[in-house]
């Protein structure tokens, strides 16, 4: 090979080792680009194409390329380049959210921003499945995927004062957080997801019970008054607490990951023990109502049965009054195992057969004054023997149990019974009557005290003083019912001195007339 042909071969080799290592160069850029991922967004307020960053762990991933609106003009969409190593970003569970200084329920975070700018928070995810479409979070998320621990679903009639980052607490100690909630889709509910840290989450086990937290637990019923908290923070924004039931108490096999549980409105609903379905009943009152609420114990012999549900007035066309019923919810497998093999465990036949030999027995409802303090009242069940015999419908659906009144009501009514019958007594004619035979007696005692003898006359005389006195508190300006005592033990004390007066007549019948004796000493 001339020289001339090696210099043309090595000028050739020159652009095509340029174009290698241009295309060497070129391969290790796309390598390190990683994969283009658009996000959505409410708004851009603070990002900005080739600056805004994004970020894991504080590590630089990706940046912004650019950003424009979706085709309906409702929200943002931000084009972002991953770089090579965050290709394992681009899967479907990864959650992006924009970090900038917020104020929120669990403190302020972001306030690094306030000089660098905002940024993208990226928080990997575990799916597999490749993604480039992603809805951005409006909120940053209270758990990230290192954090270890388990996450569980509530479902509860409310959602109370609790907010995402508000805490959840075992025996009074912060062990996890709220992370979201939702709306059922029936509209009857809520569902709200929590996060319990490791190691704690192996307190939470299958039996494990949920209540709400929140602010101040105040309660007045016919117990009184009970406060109840978990800690200053619950008063001000709200949480959940979660343990096990009475008696034991005791951590059993632990709940798995996404496990569901029912969320109470308090503690001491949450801590009852689990009942049957509840039977729904009626009790009609004739008299006032005031003290009794919603809520209100249905007590049988200290046996909290079930609960009052609601409130009624009606009006009775026959008799043309008002009746108050009241509608409750009741147990009845609170009552035992002896009482549920009685009614062949659930039998509808049996249950009704039973209820109606109790009725006949006297069981009957009344309300009863809990505490005297609050006046709350609420609905006692118990065995009146000698109660008027009613007849239950059993085939009405809800069941309409009898009652009977109050006794200090009952009492009442007796009292008036009696001051209406004393009413209707002729007092002033009774009187102007006995005035008139006191009047006839006086002239009596006049006649015998100038007839008997000194002996007989010092009886006399002191049955006469013992019947002015009794004459004299009759005809007092004061009331007769006041009086009226004092004068039946004076009119008493006069015929027991009458009956001596008679007695010594019948031994010295001659002093009747030998008449009035002269004083020996004369």
């Amino acid at each position: 090979m001339s020289s001339r042909q090696a210099l043309r071969y090595f000028i050739w080799l020159v652009p095509f080792t340029a174009a290698a290592i241009c295309i060497a160069f070129l391969i290790e850029s796309l390598n390190a680009r990683g994969p283009n991922v658009t996000i959505s967004f409410v708004s851009a307020e603070g990002l900005e194409p080739g600056k805004t960053k994004l970020r894991y762990r504080n590590l630089d991933i990706g940046s912004v390329k650019a950003i424009r609106l979706s085709n309906d003009h409702a929200r943002v969409l931000v084009d972002a380049q991953l770089t090579g190593t965050a290709k394992p970003f681009a899967v479907q569970d990864t959650r992006f959210w924009v970090v900038r200084p917020r104020i929120g329920s669990s403190g302020i975070s972001g306030l690094e921003t306030v000089l660098s700018g905002a940024y993208i928070g990226v928080d990997l995810g575990r799916s597999r499945e490749r993604c480039s479409q992603f809805a951005g979070l409006e909120t940053p998320p209270t758990v990230t995927s290192e954090r270890n621990g388990r996450r569980y679903v509530l479902h509860g009639s409310s959602l109370g004062s609790v907010d995402i980052g508000s805490p959840v607490y075992y025996r009074h100690m912060q062990v996890g957080q709220v992370t979201g909630f939702s709306l059922d889709r029936d509209g009857n509910g809520v569902t709200i997801d929590v996060f319990v840290d490791a190691p704690y989450d192996r307190y939470v086990d299958v039996k494990s019970r949920w209540w709400h937290a929140s602010g101040v637990d105040l309660r007045i019923d016919s117990a009184g008054l009970k406060l109840n908290t978990q800690s200053l923070a619950t008063v001000l924004l709200g949480g959940i607490a979660f343990q096990q039931p009475p008696p034991d108490q005791s951590v059993g096999e632990a709940a798995p990951d996404g496990a569901g549980f029912s969320l109470a409105d308090d503690e001491a609903n949450a801590m009852q023990k689990p009942d049957g379905p509840p039977a729904q009943v009626i009790m009609k009152f004739e008299q006032s109502l005031r003290g009794l609420s919603v809520g209100a114990a249905v007590d049988f012999h200290g046996i909290e049965l079930g609960y009052v549900t609601a409130i009624d007035v009606a009006y009775d066309p026959k008799r043309g009054d008002f009746t108050m019923p009241v509608t409750m919810n009741l147990f009845p497998d609170r009552l035992g195992r002896s009482y549920r093999e009685s009614v062949g465990h659930g039998d509808p036949q049996e249950g009704k057969a039973l209820l109606r030999k109790l009725v006949a027995r006297g069981l009957r409802g009344q309300l009863r004054t809990g505490n005297l303090l609050t006046n709350r009242r609420y609905v006692a069940l118990d065995m009146f023997p000698g109660a008027r015999p009613v007849s239950v419908d059993m085939s009405r659906t809800p069941l309409v149990l009898p009652t009977v009144p109050n006794t200090l009501e009952e009492l009442q009514v007796q009292i008036g019974d009696i001051a209406t019958r004393l009413d209707q007594v002729p007092f002033a004619e009774i009187g102007s009557n006995l005035n008139k035979t006191l009047g006839s007696a006086a002239h009596l005692f006049d006649q015998l005290d100038t007839q008997l003898v000194p002996q007989a006359r010092d009886t006399l005389q002191s049955a006469q003083q013992t019947f002015s006195a009794a004459q004299a508190t009759l005809q007092q300006d004061s009331p007769l019912q006041s009086d009226l005592h004092l004068a039946l033990t004076q009119l008493t004390r006069t015929l027991q001195t009458l009956n001596q007066l008679a007695d010594y007549l019948e031994q010295h019948p001659e002093s009747l007339l030998s008449g009035k004796a002269r004083d020996k000493r004369h």
